[in-house]
């Protein structure tokens, strides 16, 4: 079985991706015979606290965070990255080279990710929640597990998703819904287990099918085939692969497991390559 298409990589138009690497990723997808890459750079304007101190330090945040820890995003050059997608284009002619974003939070910032889609075509547009509110300002899951509790976290992670979903029109995929999994403290809540949130994962992919939009399996962290099973009984109709690839090394990484899981759980291939898989009854 060939593999899917990689539906949400990041290359070095995305402002936490230094070290990226557009034209690399683009032979890496070749190399491995992906029919298609779409370079979905993040498109974000939530500021948000990260750790200046302790396990979760991430050198390449800190360094434009301000002294208080309160990263603002750099703003997306939108003309540089889709001139570089039209150089790629041309550079791999055997290879559908799709433009997209990952938007963070876009029910918080419609106006401001209306004026980049305005800007020029974008084929895969996905949707992230990445923050929550924490303490007067906004952080991400692993800036939040220290000091309050896990399951809690989860639930109010989940309940953003949902929301999300139904108060936002503007990307047609959900990424990562099991996003603040990444980072779940099992020392402190134990092995995390998907069946203790049924409801709210439910709730949320339930949103996510009534709107009508595709569910990502990412496999960053390999997605829990009980999700899957779970979109498929809320009426799920259609998934994607996304790496989540920062480096051209990570492109399609677990692919062969990810699709073989999905065909298990009732999609196919549509009818071109780089097409959403569908359900199958």
């Amino acid at each position: 079985m060939s593999l899917p298409c990689d539906s949400h990589v990041h290359s070095e138009w995305s402002w936490d991706t230094a070290v990226g690497d557009m034209e690399g990723s683009c032979a890496r997808a070749v190399e491995l015979g992906l029919p298609a890459i779409a370079f979905t750079e993040h498109l974000d304007h939530t500021a948000w606290r990260i750790a200046l101190e302790g396990p979760y330090v991430m050198d390449h945040l800190t360094s434009i965070a301000d002294p208080e820890g309160i990263l603002t995003p750099p703003a997306f050059d939108a003309t540089g990255y889709l001139d570089a997608i039209e150089r790629c284009r041309e550079r791999f002619p055997q290879l559908r080279v799709l433009s997209g974003l990952e938007m963070g939070e876009p029910h918080r910032h419609a106006e401001q990710c209306a004026q980049v889609l305005a800007t020029g075509r974008f084929d895969r547009v996905l949707g992230s929640l990445h923050t929550l509110p924490d303490q007067g300002a906004f952080a991400e899951p692993w800036g939040i597990y220290p000091h309050r509790d896990a399951h809690e976290v989860m639930r109010e992670y989940l309940a953003g998703v949902a929301t999300m979903m139904s108060t936002s029109g503007m990307f047609s995929v959900l990424a990562h819904i099991d996003y603040a999994v990444r980072f779940w403290p099992a020392e402190q809540a134990g092995a995390f287990d998907p069946k203790v949130f049924e409801e709210e994962f439910r709730h949320a992919l339930r949103a996510n099918a009534q709107s009508g939009r595709a569910l990502e399996i990412n496999t960053r962290l390999p997605l829990h085939a009980t999700i899957l099973t779970w979109w498929h009984e809320e009426g799920g109709n259609a998934i994607t692969f996304g790496s989540d690839a920062h480096l051209p090394s990570f492109v399609a990484h677990g692919f062969a497991e990810a699709a073989q899981m999905a065909q298990a759980h009732g999609f196919r291939p549509g009818k071109n390559p780089h097409d959403l898989w569908g359900r199958i009854d």
